[in-house]
């Protein structure tokens, strides 16, 4: 029984790196989704956080619930929105998901043209 025990003893480290080695792995994983997910969605999040800041009357916008609308009057985080002649509602700023285009397609969280499929 206690041959075994020599046994273990005499196994070599986990290559040259020894015990590091085995981490190198989940670090890669964790390096390829920070970039392919976590940075990307931090940089989305800024810009939406900027386009709501730019915020003025006038402007054409879709909430996250789908209601289009202009919005009439701005303070500090309520947004009035016109939806239709005369009618009125009052929104928080953060129920707002984008702009859209005076044809009702979206132009995306930042107010640019997004690129359609096919074209």
């Amino acid at each position: 029984m206690t041959g075994i025990a020599y046994a273990a003893d005499a196994a070599p480290a986990a290559g040259p790196l020894g015990a590091m080695g085995q981490f190198i792995p989940i670090i890669l994983i964790f390096v390829v989704f920070y970039f392919l997910l976590i940075r990307p969605q931090q940089k989305q999040a800024k810009q939406h956080q900027q386009f709501l800041s730019e915020l003025k009357k006038g402007t054409r916008i879709l909430t996250k619930g789908g209601i289009h609308g202009i919005i009439t009057d701005i303070n500090d985080n309520i947004i009035n929105l016109e939806i239709a002649r005369d009618i009125t509602i009052k929104i928080s700023r953060d129920a707002v998901a984008g702009a859209i285009n005076k044809d009702g397609t979206s132009a995306g969280a930042a107010g640019k043209d997004v690129k359609k499929a096919g074209g």
